[in-house]
């Protein structure tokens, strides 16, 4: 029998493993896949690439969300909706903290959130919080490897690249005094949904530049950087094994 098909992702209903990993890359994605056993192409319908496999006898999806808080969401909702019962996101980032360099990992335990799409999914002052749990996943997993990560807030917003200046930019020096870590642009929405749909989440993040030494620019952005690249393989196994244990 022909499993539904969710609208918008594609992904089929009861096909989505409960232990699920995401990021913004489809090529991100494949990447994921090739570090499990028996991996197959489940889906494939715009920015959302899913993969099923498993990782040490653990059935684990993987699925690419795109660049964003609303077409993010998208994919978690319909991911929960197919079955899953936990998410890690494995994403990039940018330093907030002067000691936050390319190539570091941090663990993110909550967001600032500073979207459009949480101002409609919830009300004004509800928190964007990792679950504990899994942020302990994270952080046992990382420590047992001998991978320092950072831990603490993130910051989630809407641009990547700057328009005019106006009074909703979010003031990277003031937030890093804040001690928020590292910007980025999807946790916000993932801990939004995992908390209203009682789903747990989590976010493991390698930080591909520092927005105190360079904002965002089309110049300046080189998230393959070959540090980049390392701190991204080594979050993907990190965050596996996360899961792994949590399952």
């Amino acid at each position: 029998m022909t499993l539904k098909e969710l609208p918008i992702t594609g992904l089929p209903v009861g096909g989505v493993s409960p232990s699920v990993l995401v990021c913004g890359d489809p090529a991100r994605a494949d990447r994921i896949a090739v570090a499990l056993d028996d991996s197959r192409l489940l889906s494939e319908k715009r920015e959302y690439r899913a993969y099923q496999g498993s990782f040490h006898g653990v059935p684990v999806t993987v699925c690419s969300h795109g660049v964003g808080a609303p077409g993010s969401a998208v994919a978690f909702e319909e991911l929960i909706a197919a079955g899953a019962q936990r998410i890690i996101r494995v994403g990039t980032c940018g330093g907030m903290q002067p000691d936050i360099q390319a190539g570091q990992l941090v663990i993110a335990t909550a967001a600032v959130q500073h979207t459009g799409l949480g101002r409609e999914l919830a009300p004004a002052g509800y928190p964007a919080a990792a679950d504990p749990d899994v942020t302990i996943a994270l952080r046992t997993t990382a420590e047992q490897h001998g991978m320092p990560t950072q831990s603490g807030y993130v910051l989630t917003r809407d641009a990547f690249y700057a328009g005019v200046q106006t009074a909703d930019i979010p003031d990277y020096k003031v937030l890093s005094q804040a001690h928020v870590l590292a910007v980025e642009m999807e946790c916000a929405a993932l801990f939004l949904i995992g908390a209203l749909r009682g789903i747990p989440t989590g976010a493991i993040l390698t930080v591909d530049g520092n927005v105190l030494v360079q904002t965002e620019s089309m110049e300046s952005y080189q998230p393959d950087r070959a540090i980049v690249q390392a701190g991204v393989e080594a979050a993907i196994q990190i965050a596996l094994e996360a899961l792994r244990g949590l399952a």
